[in-house]
C-alpha cells in the first residue's frame, strides 16, 4: 500500500506542476503523466466481440463498411470524452451521480441492469481469451478458461500498487494488439485505393450489409466502459481550479484522442485482414473466430495464424480484467457496497466456466452478450448527455451547445441501432 501511494502521489505530483505552468517537462512528454485513463477504458473497443463482427464484415462485404467504424469509432470517442469530463468535473463517477440525483428504486433498478451488463460483459471477454489459449497451445477450453482466470487475477493484483502499473499492462497489450494487425497487414497488403474509397464514401451492399454495419456502429459503445471512464478520471488528479480544471480537460481530450484513434485504427485494421484474406479468395461465410483462425494458415502460414491467436488473447485478458474493474464500480457507485476484486472474478467466473464446459458455441456466445449489451445502454447514454449539459453539476465545463446537439444526435443514433439489434435477435426480421 505504501509503495501504491508513493507511486501515485509522484504522478499526481508532476500533473499538478504541469498545470500550474511550471513543469520542467517540454513538448510531447509534459502529455504523458495524464494518459491512461483513456487507454484502459479504450480496450472496451477492441474486445473479442469486436473482432468476430469485423471479421464477419471483412469476409462478407470486403472493405465497403470501413466507413462504419471509422463513424462508430468517432461517436464512441464523443462519449468517452463526455465520461471523462463528468468525472473531472464532479469528482464523482456516473454511478454515483445516477444515486445522488435520482429516487432509489431508480437506482436499484439501475445497478441490477449494470450488474447484468458487466457480467455478460465479461463473459464476452473471458471467452475470448480462452478461445486464444485454446488456439495457441490446444488445451481444452475449460482448461483454457481456469488459465485466463489466473492471469486475469495477476492482472488486477497490479492495482495495489498504484493506478500506474495496471495502466501499463492494459496499455501493453493493446500495444500487442495493434503490433499483430500491422504484421497481419504487412503479411496480406491490401488495396490502398479501396480502402481510402471505402473511408470516405458510405454504402451497403443489400440488407445484411446494412444488418452488419449496425451490429458493427450498435454494439461499439460499451454501458460498462461508460462508467468505468468517469471513475478512472475522478480522483486520479484532482483540483478545483477552473483553470486547472479545463487545462486538465484539454490534457483528458489527448489521451481520448490517442486512445480511441488506436482503437479504431485496430478495428479497420481487423475488417481489412478479414477483407484481404477472406473475401478476396471468396471465402465470404467466416462464421466463427475459429474458422477465421484455421482459414488463415493455407491462405497466408501458420506465423499469421499465431500473431491473430496472440492478439486475441491480449484483447481477451485486458478487456476481461477492465470488466470486472467496471464491475467493482457499478456495485460501490450505486449501492455503495464494495467487495474484493477476486470475490467478483471469481463469481464471474462461474457463468463463463459453464459455457466453456458446456460446449456452447463459442462465438455464438460474444454475439448473445452483445444483446444483452444492448439492454444496458440506454441507462449508462441517457444519463451521462443529462448530467453533462447541466451546469449545476459540471460547472465552467458544462456541454456548449455545440457538444449538446452532436451529443443528443450520438445518444439517439446509438439507442435506435441496439434497439434495432434487439428486434432483428427476437423477430429476426
Amino acid at each position: 500500500m505504501a509503495v501504491r501511494k508513493k507511486m501515485d502521489k509522484a504522478v499526481i505530483s508532476e500533473a499538478d506542476e504541469i498545470l500550474s505552468g511550471k513543469g520542467r517537462r517540454r513538448g510531447i512528454f509534459k502529455f504523458l503523466p495524464f494518459l491512461g485513463p483513456a487507454f484502459i477504458a479504450s480496450i472496451a473497443y477492441m474486445d473479442p466481440g469486436n473482432f468476430a463482427t469485423n471479421i464477419q464484415g471483412g469476409s462478407e462485404f470486403g472493405y465497403r463498411l470501413i466507413w462504419v467504424i471509422i463513424a462508430s469509432n468517432l461517436t464512441a470517442m464523443l462519449i468517452q470524452v463526455l465520461s471523462a469530463k463528468l468525472g473531472i468535473a464532479t469528482g464523482m463517477n456516473l454511478a454515483e451521480l445516477c444515486r445522488s440525483r435520482m429516487k432509489f428504486p431508480v437506482v436499484f433498478s439501475m445497478w441490477i441492469i449494470m450488474e447484468i451488463v458487466a457480467m455478460a460483459t465479461d463473459l464476452a471477454e473471458f471467452v475470448g481469451a480462452a478461445i486464444g489459449f485454446n488456439l495457441l497451445f490446444g488445451m481444452p477450453l475449460w482448461e483454457a478458461g481456469l488459465l485466463t482466470a489466473f492471469v486475469t487475477f495477476l492482472i488486477l493484483a497490479l492495482e495495489t500498487y498504484g493506478f500506474r502499473p495496471l495502466e501499463a499492462v492494459i496499455t501493453s497489450l493493446v500495444g500487442v494488439i495493434a503490433l499483430s494487425y500491422l504484421v497481419e497487414t504487412l503479411l496480406s497488403p491490401p488495396d490502398w485505393g479501396q480502402v481510402g474509397i471505402n473511408t470516405i464514401i458510405p454504402s451497403f451492399s443489400g440488407k445484411e450489409s446494412v444488418f452488419i454495419a449496425v451490429g458493427i456502429l450498435g454494439a461499439t459503445v460499451m454501458p460498462h466502459v461508460i462508467f468505468l471512464h468517469s471513475s478512472l478520471t475522478q480522483g486520479r488528479i484532482v483540483t478545483r481550479d477552473p483553470a486547472k480544471l479545463k487545462r486538465l480537460f484539454h490534457f483528458e481530450l489527448i489521451d481520448v484522442g490517442a486512445a480511441m484513434g488506436l482503437a479504431g485504427l485496430i478495428n479497420a485494421a481487423m475488417l481489412i485482414m478479414a477483407a484481404t484474406t477472406f473475401y478476396k479468395h471468396g471465402m465470404n461465410t467466416i462464421a466463427t473466430i475459429q474458422d477465421a483462425y484455421k482459414t488463415l494458415i493455407p491462405l497466408l502460414g501458420p506465423a499469421a495464424a499465431v500473431i491473430f491467436a496472440v492478439s486475441l488473447l491480449a484483447s481477451g485478458l485486458s478487456s476481461s480484467s477492465v470488466g470486472t474493474m467496471a464491475g467493482q464500480i457499478i456495485m460501490q457507485g450505486f449501492i455503495r457496497r464494495k467487495i474484493p476484486v477476486w470475490v467478483r472474478r471469481l463469481i464471474t467466473v462461474i457463468p463463463s466456466m459453464v459455457v466453456l464446459i458446456s460446449g456452447l458455441d463459442p462465438t455464438r456466445t460474444l454475439v448473445y452478450s452483445q444483446v444483452v449489451l444492448s439492454f444496458g445502454l440506454p441507462f449508462a447514454v441517457l444519463p451521462l448527455v443529462w448530467f453533462t449539459s447541466s451546469k449545476e453539476i459540471m460547472g465552467g465545463l458544462v456541454n456548449r451547445i455545440y457538444t449538446i446537439i452532436p451529443s443528443a444526435a450520438a445518444a439517439v443514433l446509438i439507442l435506435f441501432l441496439n434497439f434495432y439489434l434487439i428486434w432483428q435477435f427476437i423477430f429476426g426480421g
